[in-house]
């Protein structure tokens, strides 16, 4: 069967990607950023895995306002980068796996999960800088990559209860489907951050710090975090934290942690990273 081993956490901060395209990856405000993720390179060579699920949140580009689903799977071939108003990334486009993404969406719909089933849309910077940030720039990503979207931008967003369970029944699907696959899932987003208003450039680190603490000893006691307490504590865009709760299910209670990187700031942002296996595998 199918097995899910390695759970990857990390932002998605847009100017870590614009850092990488343009070549400033080793100047000053840099260069710290990405020393923290000198250990996740070799870690990740050394353990490429066939399929990644990726769950991240669209940024605008595949959506807007017209259709918000809470939850998307992308089922295609194929992911091209997407243009976020300055031309796509220079990267390789992200090669699916249909057959388990199509297992996966009817495994966690029959589960009670509505799943959005996406066949024709382009990836932003929520799936992609992780990627870059793990396996560098190349002609090719090396395995496939299968997009999962949660909605943390229109509001209501799913609770992260809602998250965990999901996680669950990720594991779930991913453990049914009748091929001898090696899978790592990756939550992306956060951490403490706020974009506008007068709380813009609010950064939380005990707060972050604790969180990352939890998501690895306790991860179901995250799931009592409301709404209102990730705005109050993480700022506005803090609550992409939701998305770290279903990698952090899917991969199971008992877990071996790799690495861990916090950085602030990174673009008026907290950047958080961690690398937890499934104890055992």
């Amino acid at each position: 069967m199918a097995r899910i081993t390695s759970a990857v956490f990390s932002s998605h901060i847009p100017a870590v990607g614009a850092a990488i395209d343009l070549g400033t990856t080793g100047n000053d405000y840099w260069s710290p950023v990405f020393q923290g993720f000198e250990y996740s390179k070799k870690w990740q060579a050394d353990n490429v895995p066939d399929v990644i699920i990726l769950v991240y949140n669209d940024h605008a580009s595949a959506f807007d306002l017209r259709v918000v689903p809470t939850f998307g799977i992308g089922c295609s071939e194929e992911f091209e980068s997407a243009d976020e108003g300055w031309g796509p990334r220079p990267i390789p486009p992200v090669q699916g796996h249909p057959d388990l993404a199509w297992h996966i969406a009817q495994s966690v719909i029959l589960d009670s999960f509505d799943m959005t089933i996406c066949n024709d849309f382009k990836v932003d910077h929520g799936l992609t800088v992780p990627l870059s940030l793990m396996f560098e720039q190349s002609e090719a990503w090396p395995c496939r990559v299968i997009p999962f979207m949660v909605n943390v931008i229109q509001y209501p967003p799913p609770t992260g209860r809602r998250c965990f369970e999901l996680g669950k029944a990720l594991r779930k699907a991913v453990e049914l489907f009748d091929e001898d696959l090696n899978v790592h899932i990756w939550g992306t987003g956060g951490m403490s951050h706020q974009l506008q208003y007068k709380r813009a450039g609010l950064i939380n680190r005990e707060w972050d710090l604790n969180f990352m603490n939890t998501l690895i000893n306790d991860p179901e006691e995250l799931t009592k975090i409301t709404h209102p307490e990730y705005i109050r504590e993480a700022g506005s865009e803090g609550i992409e934290l939701v998305m770290w709760l279903i990698a952090r299910a899917a991969l199971g209670s008992q877990v071996d942690e790799k690495h861990r990187f916090y950085h602030v700031p990174a673009s008026n942002t907290a950047l958080g990273h961690l690398i937890l296996e499934k104890a055992g595998s």
